[in-house]
């Protein structure tokens, strides 16, 4: 989660639909029942038209074969034959926009939905480590499909907005408050309730950008209250229990998460000797080759001498806080909370996370946990082939309508098949 990007696979198809079609074009639409699909610019897979995401989470391209998304003249039409059913444009007012954080000049776009009341909840959307750009991309135009009005902006370093990239949760949580600001400052008298959501590494950040400025809410998704080397440590953990492995293999893994660990925080200068104690415990174990973790695998495979030259520049480039303590930066924070968890997350292990959060919410703290059972990070769902590799199928259903409706406060009924974990856990 911290360096990987993440991306939903989406892939070209070689079939034609069955009819012409006008060209998409990117934003929501809505059927006759209430739901929507978002469309927008595929990164991944230009050719094969826009990518698409219904409220349900069934998403893919316009280009596939079978798409149940047909543009026409008049807007769209989604199903097949005599089952299609015309659904229309939402309309929103998209405001380009450019705002000053920490000497850095920022680009960002407000989207707000023109049929929507005027006190609809303002929700800034807190990047996680990928380096695209979020301004036209389909999340925004879903959480505004559902009466929010939604500001996007470019993290520093990464598409219109200036500066360097940086994975540094301070400097980016500045940026998150101050895109707050302008997005308050853009849609005045036209907002509500006003806050963040973050996503994957997001989940470090935008906690934290509501301790620096007023915020009525933070929701996220699929992040985690541990620090970058404890997400080291569990994912390890985590490889080693999907083989079967057991105790000993545990506690080598973890030994080795120590020994990298002491050299992240040193910066590169103490650890050796307790790195190579680790590979020696590891040598001639099998598993041992395919281990990962974050960062860990790959420097045990690196010899001393390639470290000690180049292991800084590799593995701690971007100003990451390593030893950040995210629980504490939960408990400065007043607002409101919705954490929403992936049950298998690989990526971002969940055990530590649930374990923090169940914990604030016992001791009176206003956090709302979710879990979505059987996904993975993104809150994807997937199969397993006989290799054991995930194959992503879609977003879970029920995901996108819980973010909204928690953020308009207007939370009912299930979601998908989301476990509600802190509906019974009482303040102690």
């Amino acid at each position: 989660m911290i360096r990987k990007l993440f991306a939903l696979a989406l892939f070209a198809a070689t079939a034609h639909p069955a009819f012409a079609e006008e060209a998409c074009q990117a934003g929501a639409y809505r059927g006759s029942d209430g739901d929507f699909v978002a469309l927008a610019k595929s990164t991944l897979n230009p050719a094969g038209g826009l990518r698409y995401l219904f409220r349900d989470g069934r998403r893919g391209a316009t280009g596939d074969a079978g798409s149940p998304v047909h543009c026409t003249g008049e807007g769209m039409r989604v199903g097949e034959g005599t089952a299609a059913k015309q659904w229309t444009r939402i309309a929103f007012r998209e405001t380009p926009a450019t705002f000053d954080s920490a000497g850095t000049e920022l680009a960002g776009v407000l989207i707000e939905p023109v049929d929507a009341g005027p006190k609809r909840p303002l929700v800034v959307m807190v990047h996680g480590s990928e380096r695209s750009s979020p301004i036209g991309g389909i999340y925004g135009y879903a959480m505004a499909a559902q009466g929010l009005t939604v500001f996007v902006y470019d993290k520093r370093g990464t598409g219109s907005s200036e500066g360097e990239y940086t994975q540094n949760f301070e400097l980016l949580a500045s940026d998150a408050a101050a895109a707050l600001g302008q997005a308050r400052t853009m849609a005045q008298g036209r907002f509500g309730r006003a806050g963040f959501f973050g996503g994957s590494q997001g989940g470090w950040v935008a906690p934290l950008a509501a301790t620096l400025t007023p915020a009525d809410f933070v929701a996220v998704g699929f992040g985690l209250v541990a620090s970058p080397i404890e997400e080291d440590r569990e994912q390890l953990v985590s490889e080693v229990r999907a083989a079967g492995l057991g105790a000993d293999a545990e506690a080598k893994v973890n030994r080795l998460s120590q020994a990298t660990a002491k050299l992240l925080l040193s910066n590169f200068t103490e650890g050796y000797a307790e790195l190579d104690a680790a590979r020696a415990a590891l040598a001639g174990q099998p598993w041992a080759k395919a281990i990962e973790g974050e960062y860990s695998g790959a420097m045990m495979r690196m010899d001393d001498a390639t470290l000690r030259r180049i292991g800084r520049a590799r593995f701690d480039n971007l100003e990451l806080i390593w030893d950040y303590d995210a629980v504490a930066a939960l408990k400065k924070l007043e607002s409101p909370l919705l954490w929403v968890l992936a049950g298998e997350d690989r990526e971002a292990p969940i055990e530590t996370t649930r374990g923090a959060l169940t914990d604030l919410a016992a001791a009176g703290r206003p956090v709302d946990v979710y879990l979505f059972p059987q996904t993975d990070h993104g809150m994807v769902e997937f199969t397993t082939d006989a290799a054991g590799e995930r194959h992503i199928t879609r977003i879970t259903d029920g995901y996108l309508k819980l973010l909204g409706d928690w953020m308009k406060g207007d939370v009912a009924g299930r979601y998908g098949r989301a476990e509600h974990l802190t509906a019974k856990v009482s303040p102690r």
